[in-house]
């Protein structure tokens, strides 16, 4: 490697870890300490960042266009905080429904056509994707006394998930993912990332169901949220493929646009708050 490509990867590097080290305290107190309407407040104005990007994926390029997409978000978030919270549940179900098919749909794509213009099915798939992760989330999160720690176990473990993919993917990696897709994705990437999955649940059952059953249950659910962020990693991939584009935008240094860093929660949420919903109802005692 030459000494200029060698620079301009270690300044890219120092980029991503100063703009890690200013967001991650930033969420996790945003996650910890704000009040229930504060933490959907907040949410929904990271979410809506991400809209901006979905709307240029979308092929909304012009400027009024992207502002009438967010403004449309936001109307569906202010309608869904409204909603009583079995509504919420259900309509999270059928998200995760949504990511179930689109599990099934990626792993058989053999060719990405490229796409010009508007997507409409794009723009609603965005609206979609990103009203019922942020009503998975602040569900979640009013999961009575626990809800605050559920949230940040959620993402800590969808970062060292990550994380644990990407060095054993450069470690071990030699069988592609979904190179039409994510060149870089292994699975043994993946089997890294489900062993802290693995980990991850039995903490989890430990401290909120401490027995056998419990724990097996948490690992199951843990595992499945890891799976399911990478199908959300993957489906922004196919995304940006089809504008034949790199990132979804710029506004993070070092980090590419929101949405890349976003992508897999979007899809691991609504997974993980049915989980907890449904096979852990421990936390609501």
């Amino acid at each position: 490697m030459s000494d200029a490509k060698i620079m301009t990867a270690g300044s890219a590097l120092r980029q991503r870890v100063v703009t890690a080290f200013i967001l991650g305290p930033l969420v996790m107190g945003a996650v910890l300490w704000l009040p229930a309407s504060a933490f959907a407040v907040f949410m929904a104005l990271v979410v809506l960042i991400g809209a901006w990007e979905w709307a240029g994926l979308s092929g909304l390029s012009a400027r009024v266009a992207q502002v009438a997409y967010v403004i449309l978000v936001a109307v569906g978030l202010a309608s869904l905080w409204f909603l009583p919270p079995w509504w919420r549940t259900w309509l999270v179900a059928a998200g995760v429904a949504w990511w179930v098919i689109q599990t099934v749909a990626l792993v058989r794509i053999q060719h990405i056509e490229p796409r010009t213009g508007l997507d409409g099915a794009g723009a609603a798939t965005g609206l979609l994707v990103l009203c019922v992760s942020w009503t998975a989330l602040i569900t979640l999160r009013d999961t009575g006394p626990a809800g605050p720690a559920l949230v940040l176990f959620l993402l800590l473990l969808i970062w060292f998930a990550d994380s644990a993919a990407y060095f054993a993917g450069r470690r071990w990696g030699r069988s592609k993912l979904a190179p039409g897709l994510s060149p870089g994705k292994t699975l043994e990437g993946v089997y890294g990332a489900l062993a802290v999955a693995g980990i991850g649940g039995v903490l989890l059952g430990a401290v909120l169901a401490p027995r056998v059953g419990g724990i097996l249950l948490a690992v199951a659910v843990c595992a499945v949220t890891v799976v399911m962020s990478v199908v959300g990693d993957l489906y922004e991939s196919l995304l940006k493929r089809r504008r034949g584009v790199k990132d979804s935008g710029q506004l993070l240094p070092g980090h590419g646009g929101f949405l890349d860093r976003i992508d897999s929660l979007t899809a691991a949420a609504p997974l993980f708050m049915l989980g907890i919903k449904l096979f852990l109802p421990v936390v609501h005692t």
